[in-house]
């Protein structure tokens, strides 16, 4: 049973490339999420002021 080197590296870049993808697919999904949270909160806080503001000026 001879294996060479080049079937080594071979097998760990079959093997990696599919656990990659789906790293890189969970990252992307939590971090687009965790933006639209941060996003929605902003947006409160911006209405909150504006209505503060708003308040204020009558």
């Amino acid at each position: 049973m001879n294996l060479y080197f080049g079937d080594i590296i071979f097998q760990l870049f079959v093997f990696l490339i599919p656990i990659i993808f789906i790293i890189l697919g969970i990252v992307f999904f939590r971090s687009s999420k965790k933006r639209t949270e941060q996003l929605k909160r902003i947006e409160e806080k911006l209405d909150r002021v504006s209505e503060q503001n708003y308040k204020k000026l009558e």
